[in-house]
């Protein structure tokens, strides 16, 4: 199986922790090819910088999934879940956004999760994405940690303290059963803080990777798409 990780933000080295985990936990014959636009915002952090990504994460898309193809399965790589459902309907292979992959893996090991992101700015946007999935009366809140997203690559340990102490005080306020780690740049935290909060920290990325493997197995992927893969711009 040959997955394709789109980051939409063009900042390559966090395209390069993205893939980390990605193949960290991928499955025996799967192969991880990870890519980010470069005319695109360097961190999306809110609607703002999610309307500006769209013209060069559709670019990319059309170039890599529709036009050149050779992929089973393609995951956009931004918990905002950026242009997801656009690309969903144009693709020829199932799309897989890491918020919505999280939100499923949350509701699978308890009844309430909360969502620990960065910025208050993506807060919004998380919350009109659980309601239109129909997830809202499962999160108990979205909860900025006001980490911003370069700030995981360059000051990696600082950022952690800052995003465990919101996952303290979510667990003390809104009593969740799992936490939702709100952004891509955080995949390489999740070990760790479950380890430490002694609760599930869900990574989308790893879960967006067990879906599209699990979809395969299923042979759940054999018609998606089926006779769309129309131009995405």
């Amino acid at each position: 199986m040959h997955i394709l990780v789109i980051n939409p933000n063009s900042t390559a080295s966090m395209t390069r922790t993205i893939e980390a985990a990605a193949k960290a936990v991928a499955g025996q014959g799967t192969t991880i090819t990870a890519v980010n636009p470069t005319d695109t915002p360097s961190a999306i952090q809110g609607a703002e910088d999610g309307a500006a990504a769209l013209p060069g994460l559709f670019r990319l898309f059309q170039a890599e999934v529709v036009e050149k193809g050779g992929y089973d399965a393609c995951i956009i790589a931004c918990f905002d879940d950026t242009g997801l459902m656009a690309l969903k309907t144009r693709s020829p292979v199932p799309v897989i956004g890491i918020g919505e992959a999280a939100f499923h893996a949350a509701m699978l090991v308890g009844e309430r999760f909360s969502v620990v992101t960065t910025l208050g700015v993506s807060v919004p946007v998380i919350e009109a994405n659980l309601a239109a999935y129909g997830f809202a009366a499962r999160c108990g809140k979205v909860r900025a940690s006001e980490v911003p997203v370069l700030s995981l690559e360059t000051d990696k340990d600082v950022s952690c303290e800052t995003i465990a102490a919101e996952i303290a005080a979510a667990l003390e306020d809104d009593k969740p059963d799992a936490i939702v780690l709100g952004c891509a740049g955080m995949a390489d935290l999740a070990l760790t803080l479950s380890d430490r909060f002694r609760l599930p920290v869900i990574d989308g990325v790893a879960v967006a990777i067990a879906l599209a493997e699990g979809l395969r197995a299923a042979n759940a992927d054999r018609w998606a798409g089926s006779g769309r893969g129309t131009r995405v711009a």
